[in-house]
């Protein structure tokens, strides 16, 4: 006997519920991708002509944008966070574990997703000196307590991620293979300077064979390493 339908509207469908797992998946997609070349500005239409849904799809999972934008925000700085404590207690040396970080970070273009906030917290380490030369000083939540997470995403405070960043920074420091005067600010800076997609595409075809975000990547990490 075939099923009921009204029992499956009461169950919920489990093709209902396929469908509203893909596009929710393609509204991430498409807004991770938006925000990155445009800018945490850009219209929630253009995130949903890229998910190929409508606007009101997108709204009915985001009740506004900027709780798409704490979502979007809070995995990117969650993955940047884990990809830095890898790097921090990982077997590679002082400048290769930032220099890993920083290239793995950049080719994802995660940090253009970085909540402007990042920006204040990075300013605030490199003005503390304790905080900016111990190798230690990446491993404890400026309050002393565990970091919340952010839109229901563990380690999604930037608070520690900037800590672990400026951990491996003071770490290159004291081996001497860092430029003077690099603090956690300009690691952030370089995590910000990924060629958005569209961009390396045009440039791309306009240079063969060349790839615009290596280059520039390569120009920073120069900039960075002590001579």
């Amino acid at each position: 006997m075939p099923p009921d339908p009204a029992e499956g509207r009461r169950l919920g469908s489990p093709r209902l519920r396929v469908d509203a797992r893909r596009n929710l998946e393609s509204v991430l997609r498409a807004a991770r991708e938006v925000f990155g070349e445009l800018g945490y500005d850009a219209p929630m239409e253009e995130v949903a002509r890229r998910a190929g849904v409508g606007v009101g799809t997108v709204y009915r999972r985001f009740p506004s944008k900027e709780v798409l934008v704490q979502r979007i925000a809070a995995e990117e700085v969650a993955w940047l966070t884990a990809r830095a404590r890898e790097a921090l207690y990982g077997p590679a040396g002082p400048w290769e574990a930032l220099a890993g970080y920083l290239a793995t970070a950049v080719a994802t273009g995660a940090g253009r997703l970085l909540p402007p906030e990042a920006f204040g917290y990075a300013e605030e380490l490199a003005r503390v000196p304790e905080q900016r030369l111990s190798p230690d000083a990446g491993v404890r939540p400026l309050d002393g307590g565990e970091p919340p997470g952010a839109a229901g995403v563990p380690d999604a405070d930037p608070h520690l991620l900037l800590q672990l960043l400026a951990a491996l920074v003071a770490r290159a420091a004291a081996a001497g293979e860092l430029r003077a005067g690099v603090t956690v600010s300009e690691i952030v800076l370089v995590l910000t300077a990924a060629v958005p997609p569209s961009i390396a595409r045009g440039a791309a075809a306009t240079v063969a064979g060349a790839e615009p975000a290596d280059r520039l990547l390569r120009i920073l990490l120069n900039g960075l390493r002590a001579a």
